[in-house]
């Protein structure tokens, strides 16, 4: 039973990093979105080019090589942790959470040593109002995963004895 749910995280991680690259890919290569600047596909969602050196809200701005592979690195040992985590966890609603984070970290991850940078460009707006940066499917899916997590561990921890008064 352990082992099918290491392989079915394992899987989500690997869809959402195959997901994530090709996308990034299509709007790299056959769209040419960073040569365009923004392409409006809807009133509300534009495919927007933004090359992000930082992680979000632009924290943690790698503005130098050393800062970049510090960065990777950081994410990388996330990734290790989020790994180990999977590999321990029971719960398919939390195995699924975590490959949704780790397989987003990865490609975010293969972007930056790539690149130098991660691609965005998925840009929700109403009219000039943008409530939500720029983003990718990555950071989708590492949001999506983290809110299951916190939902979860939230709403539906377990019932545990009323502690004894002494």
């Amino acid at each position: 039973m352990r082992n099918a749910m290491r392989q079915f995280g394992l899987s989500i991680a690997a869809l959402v990093l195959l997901i994530d690259q090709f996308v990034k890919w299509l709007v790299t290569h056959p769209l040419k979105l960073e040569q365009m600047g923004s392409i409006e596909l809807l009133p509300f969602f534009s495919l927007t080019w933004v090359e992000n050196y930082g992680v979000s809200m632009g924290f943690l701005r790698a503005d130098s090589e050393v800062s970049r592979w510090a960065l990777v690195a950081l994410t990388a040992a996330i990734s290790i942790g989020v790994t180990v985590w999977m590999w321990r966890e029971r719960n398919r609603s939390d195995v699924t959470a975590l490959g949704l984070v780790l397989g987003g970290a990865l490609g975010n991850i293969i972007d930056r040593m790539r690149l130098g940078h991660v691609v965005d460009f998925a840009d929700l707006h109403i009219g000039g109002w943008r409530p939500f940066l720029v983003f990718n499917v990555a950071d989708a899916a590492i949001t999506i995963g983290v809110l299951i997590l916190l939902l979860r561990a939230l709403l539906l921890r377990d019932k545990q004895a009323p502690a004894e008064k002494i």
